[in-house]
């Protein structure tokens, strides 16, 4: 193996490197500090990270006054795939992955909860939207624009400003369809977000109201959210139709 490459393999090796990359990937020229705030790592182990993958060619960086900016070199990476990917059949490689990726996503559990309200679909819409409403019924404010590709939080009602889930607004129909992407900022780094549909159909004075919640990691997380939606589309319920919110929060119950 040519020495260049040699050490292209043995930079990738290391998980903390592939993910400074991908990070490079994403947004590049980033200074050290940026680097270390995403790692939550001291800037001389992130240095010493660096100066690997700058010695594999893959990292380059360019004074800016005071500062030095980190820059992604795919070169390496193209020179890798044309020796070890390039030489197979990639139609046939192509379609291996694609039926992986089915196959994994197919092993993902989704749960679906209905739910039958007297109430109008813009006013369900608006209890979905408004962080006033759902900090009562939720215990969390819901905070966004809710227009597509905005940011959303659901952030705590103690005044703490910490959102335990955030996300991206994939779709937003007003008053008929919201589509959220869900994830915890202080999970994992490299979690995959799940995705919640609400779909809300109008009958004769009363909304149905489907949430249907996909890409969940786990058993354990669809056991969560199964007691959680039920919980809290109970006090939604409640407050649209009554005013006012169960007497204690559903989620608290044994």
């Amino acid at each position: 193996m040519p020495p260049d490459l040699d050490k292209v393999f043995k930079a990738l090796a290391d998980p903390t490197r592939r993910y400074l990359l991908d990070q490079l990937r994403e947004d590049n020229g980033q200074t050290l500090g940026e680097l270390c705030r995403r790692l939550e790592m001291t800037r001389q182990s992130a240095t010493q990270h660096l100066a690997v993958l700058e010695a594999a060619n893959l990292v380059s960086s360019v004074r800016r006054g005071r500062e030095k900016l980190h820059y992604l070199n795919p070169v390496p990476l193209h020179e890798m795939r044309e020796r070890w990917v390039n030489r197979f059949e990639q139609p046939r490689l192509r379609m291996l992955s694609a039926v992986k990726r089915r196959a994994e996503e197919a092993m993902k559990p989704s749960f679906v909860y209905v739910t039958y309200i007297h109430a109008t679909p813009e006013q369900v819409w608006h209890a979905l939207t408004d962080p006033e409403l759902t900090g009562q019924y939720w215990g969390h404010r819901n905070e966004s624009d809710w227009n597509k590709g905005s940011r959303w939080a659901h952030v705590r009602t103690d005044g703490s400003g910490i959102a335990d889930v955030e996300g991206e607004v994939i779709e937003a129909v007003p008053p008929k369809r919201l589509v959220t992407t869900w994830f915890d900022p202080n999970g994992p780094k490299d979690q995959e977000p799940s995705r919640a549909t609400f779909d809300i159909e109008a009958h004769e004075g009363i909304v149905r109201l489907t949430v249907t919640h996909e890409d969940l990691p786990d058993e354990k997380a669809h056991q969560d959210v199964s007691g959680g939606w039920a919980a809290v589309l109970s006090n939604l319920k409640s407050l649209l139709e009554t005013g006012h919110v169960l007497p204690r929060a559903p989620w608290e119950m044994p």
